[in-house]
C-alpha cells in the first residue's frame, strides 16, 4: 500500500460546517508516540523486527524517512503493519537531514546507535513550537553510561568509546529522554537502574517491546525502573503497538464541546483516569466499560460513553503532572471542555512556554480566553462560538484544539494548513465526519 505524504510546502485546508452534534462510535486509533518510539527502538535488533499497530501519520513517515535514509530497509505488509531489516552498516552520512529536522523523534535514534557505531551525528529536530526544549536530560543520562555528546551550530555528534552501568537520576522525567536511555542500556550487559524514570504509555510501550526483545526491566509502571542488559538482540520478533490515549482524550473533549452522546472504543483508561475523575468532578456523565486488553496483552482498554452534561468549572486549577497525573498533551483537551463548562477555570501548562498562547486563537471563534502569562490561562465558560478563519499554530494539540472547537461553532469555519494535525492524526476529517460533523478537506 503506497502511504500518503504531505509536503510543508503543501497546503492543506479544513472546512468546517459546525455546530452539529456528534454521534455514535469511534475507536481510539493506535499511538502516535508508541508508534515512532517502536520505529527507533527497532534499531537495536539485529534480527527481523515487525511492528503491528503503526499509525499511517505523518510522523511515522517522517521517521521511517531518516530510517531508510541510512540503510534501514522498511516494507509496509499492510494498513498499520510495518516489516524492519537492519543494515549491515548504517550509513549515516546520507541522513535525510530534510525529514530530520521535521520530527523531534529523530532524537530516539541516539540510544540504539551507540550499539551499532562508535561515533555518528544526528541533526538538531525541530517538531512542535513550544518554545525552549533542552535535551539535556538526554545527555547527562547517557554521559553516565559512557556516551559523548558535543552540540554544534547545526548537529549532535555522540562519540562511544566504552560503555558501562550505571546508577541514573534523571534530570528531568521527559518520556523520549527515559526511552532512549532504555535503548542504551539494553545492550550493556549488566544492570542500570534509572531513577526519576517517566512512566508514561510511551515508555511503558518500549518496556514491553524491549521484554519480547529478552531484556529483563523490572519496575514497569514505576518511577524506578532497573533494566538487566542483554548481550546481544538478534531475533525475529512480532509486536503489536497499542492504542493513543492523547486521542481517546481528544474524541472525548469533541463529544464535550458538541454537547454530543458519544462512545471512544479501546481507550487505555490507566492513562485517562485521572482525566476522568476530573471531568466527573465537572458533572460530566459517562460510562466506562468492563476492562480488557490491547494486541499487545499488556495495555489496559475500556469504552468510555459521554453523555451531555452541563458542565461546572472545578474550584481548583487544572495542570499536567507526570504519570499518573493527568498527561501533559492531554491537558490542551480541557481548554474546550472549559469553554463548555459554567464558572471560570484556569489552565496551568507548567511545562511549556507557548503553547497556551496559541489556545487565546480560540477567542476568534467567541471563546472568553484571557492569558495570564505565557504558562496560565483563564478561561470563562459557556459562552457561545461563532465560525471564523484560523491558521493552524506550529504546534499539534493546540491545532487538534482549534479544529474540535470549530465543530461546535455554528457555521463555516476555516482551518488553514492543517500539516500540523496531519503529524499526529490518522485521517482525521474522515473520522470526525463518520460520527456526525462536517468536514471539508480543501487541497
Amino acid at each position: 500500500m503506497k502511504k500518503r505524504k504531505i509536503s510543508l510546502s503543501h497546503s492543506i485546508d479544513f472546512q468546517v460546517n459546525g455546530g452539529k452534534k456528534l454521534s455514535g462510535t469511534i475507536k481510539t486509533n493506535f499511538s502516535k508516540n508508541g508508534s515512532v518510539g517502536l520505529l527507533c527502538a527497532s534499531l537495536l535488533n539485529s534480527g527481523i523486527t515487525t511492528l503491528h499497530g503503526i499509525a499511517r501519520i505523518e510522523e511515522v513517515y517522517r521517521v521511517i524517512e531518516i530510517l531508510e535514509s541510512i540503510g534501514v530497509l522498511v516494507k509496509w505488509l499492510d494498513n498499520n503493519t510495518v516489516k524492519i531489516t537492519p543494515p549491515k552498516k548504517f550509513k549515516m552520512a546520507d541522513i535525510n537531514i530534510e525529514s530530520a529536522v521535521k520530527t523531534r523523534s529523530i532524537i530516539m535514534l541516539m540510544g540504539p546507535l551507540i550499539h551499532k557505531l562508535p561515533s555518528f551525528s544526528i541533526p538538531h529536530p525541530h517538531g512542535c513550537n513550544l518554545g525552549k526544549r533542552t535535551i539535556a536530560a538526554h545527555t547527562y543520562a547517557l554521559e553516565e553510561l559512557g556516551v559523548k555528546i558535543k552540540t554544534t551550530e547545526t548537529n549532535y555528534k555522540i562519540t562511544v568509546k566504552k560503555l558501562k552501568p550505571a546508577n541514573i537520576v534523571m534530570y528531568e522525567s521527559g518520556d523520549t529522554a527515559c526511552e532512549n536511555v532504555l535503548t542504551a542500556s539494553s545492550l550493556i550487559s549488566s544492570v542500570t537502574t534509572i531513577n526519576f524514570a517517566s512512566a508514561n504509555y510511551m515508555v511503558q510501550e518500549i518496556c514491553f517491546f524491549l521484554e519480547a526483545l529478552g531484556v529483563e526491566i523490572e519496575g514497569i509502571g514505576t518511577s524506578t525502573l532497573v533494566v538487566h542488559g542483554a548481550k546481544e538482540i538478534n531475533k525475529d520478533v512480532e509486536y503489536w503497538n497499542s492504542e493513543d490515549p492523547i486521542e481517546s482524550m481528544m474524541f472525548i473533549s469533541a463529544g464535550i464541546i458538541t454537547n454530543s452522546r458519544l462512545t471512544i472504543t479501546r481507550s487505555p483508561i490507566d492513562f485517562l483516569s485521572l482525566e476522568m475523575e476530573k471531568l466527573r468532578r465537572m458533572n460530566l456523565k459517562y460510562k466506562i466499560s468492563k476492562v480488557y486488553y490491547s494486541y499487545n496483552g499488556r495495555t489496559k482498554l475500556a469504552d468510555i460513553e459521554i453523555f451531555p452534561s452541563k458542565l461546572k468549572a472545578l474550584s481548583d486549577k487544572l495542570h499536567s503532572n507526570p504519570y499518573p497525573g493527568i498527561n501533559i498533551d492531554n491537558l490542551p483537551f480541557f481548554v474546550p471542555i472549559a469553554i463548555k463548562a459554567k464558572g471560570e477555570t484556569m489552565i496551568h501548562d507548567w511545562v511549556y512556554e507557548i503553547r497556551m498562547i496559541y489556545m487565546t486563537e480560540l477567542n476568534r471563534l467567541g471563546a472568553n480566553i484571557t492569558l495570564a502569562d505565557p504558562h496560565r490561562l483563564f478561561i470563562t465558560g459557556g459562552t457561545p462560538l461563532k465560525a471564523a478563519q484560523i491558521v493552524c499554530p506550529p504546534a499539534l494539540r493546540p491545532s487538534m484544539v482549534i479544529l474540535i472547537s470549530m465543530l461546535a461553532a455554528k457555521g463555516t469555519s476555516i482551518l488553514r494548513n492543517v500539516y500540523m494535525i496531519n503529524r499526529g492524526y490518522e485521517e482525521i476529517a474522515e473520522r470526525l465526519n463518520s460520527i456526525g460533523a462536517n468536514i471539508k478537506v480543501i487541497q
